[in-house]
C-alpha cells in the first residue's frame, strides 16, 4: 500500500520518513567521526613531535630521567632514546597522512599508535605520569582511527 496523500484519510499526519543510521548524502553524515579522526591526526602529529625530543633528550644525556633501579623491561636510556626518536618520526609522518585522508594512514596510525602504547607503558618507570597521559592519548588515537568510516566525510583532505 502506497503512503500517497489520497489514500490517507483526511486529518492524518503523513507517516514518519524511515529511519538510516547512515546517511548516502556527504552533507549530512556526523561530523563527531570526522572531528574525531582530525583530532587523533593532530595528536599523533605532536606526539610524533614530542617523542623525537624525548628520544633525542634521551640520546643525548643519560641523566635526563632519573635512575630506575630493578624494572624487568629495563633498556639502557640510549636505547630508549633510539625507540622514541623513530617511533616519534614514524608518528609524524602517519599523523600527516590521516590530516590529508590517505587511506594508509589510518591502518598505519592505529598500528603505531599500539607501538606507541606499549612503549609508553615499558616507559613508565622513568616517566609516569608523562606514560600514563600517553597512554591515554594513544587510546584515544586508536579509537577514533578504527571507528572512522571514509563515507562519513567528503572526500579529500579532512582539514
Amino acid at each position: 500500500m502506497s503512503h500517497d496523500a489520497s489514500q490517507r484519510p483526511a486529518g492524518t499526519p503523513p507517516p514518519p520518513p524511515p529511519h538510516s543510521h547512515r546517511s548516502s548524502d556527504p552533507a549530512h553524515n556526523s561530523g563527531w567521526a570526522v572531528g574525531g579522526v582530525v583530532f587523533a591526526g593532530v595528536l599523533m602529529f605532536c606526539n610524533g613531535i614530542l617523542a623525537i625530543l624525548q628520544g633525542i633528550a634521551a640520546i643525548g644525556e643519560d641523566d635526563v630521567y632519573g635512575r630506575v633501579g630493578d624494572y624487568v623491561y629495563r633498556i639502557n636510556l640510549t636505547g630508549w632514546g633510539w625507540i622514541h626518536l623513530i617511533l616519534g618520526i614514524c608518528l609524524v609522518i602517519v599523523g600527516y597522512g590521516v590530516l590529508k585522508n590517505l587511506a594508509w594512514a589510518r591502518y598505519a596510525g592505529i598500528f603505531f599508535a599500539s607501538i606507541s602504547l606499549i612503549a609508553q607503558f615499558l616507559f613508565l618507570p622513568y616517566l609516569p605520569i608523562w606514560a600514563v597521559i600517553m597512554i591515554a592519548i594513544d587510546v584515544f588515537i586508536i579509537w577514533a582511527l578504527a571507528v572512522y568510516h571514509p563515507d562519513d566525510a567528503r572526500r579529500g583532505d579532512l582539514i
